[in-house]
């Protein structure tokens, strides 16, 4: 299981498009994400790659789905233990 933070002591287990990762509890899932080396969070209309922006919940470019809920902004959610997220970027398949 590949590690984000040495100190597991402060960390949780997450699901990221069906891999098992272990993040620091205190970091959003945006910042998880990134972490890990995902870049393309979800996909445009038009097929473009869309990753956070503005990492404060403006811009909408870092909606993922969390614990079967779409559309949520990973920005303003910080990890929780066997959280679930799924990105919806082809890029990551």
């Amino acid at each position: 299981m590949p590690i984000m933070n040495e100190s597991q002591s402060d960390s949780v287990e997450i699901l990221i498009d069906g891999q098992l990762f272990r993040a620091p509890s205190d970091v959003t899932v945006a910042a998880a994400l990134l972490n890990i080396g995902v870049r393309a969070f979800r996909t445009s209309v038009t097929g473009a790659p869309r990753a956070p922006l503005c990492g404060m919940g403006i811009c909408f470019e870092c909606r993922v789905t969390i614990d079967g809920v779409p559309h949520r902004r990973s920005c303003l959610v910080r990890v929780a233990d066997r959280m679930e997220i799924v990105t919806d970027s082809p890029a990551n398949s």
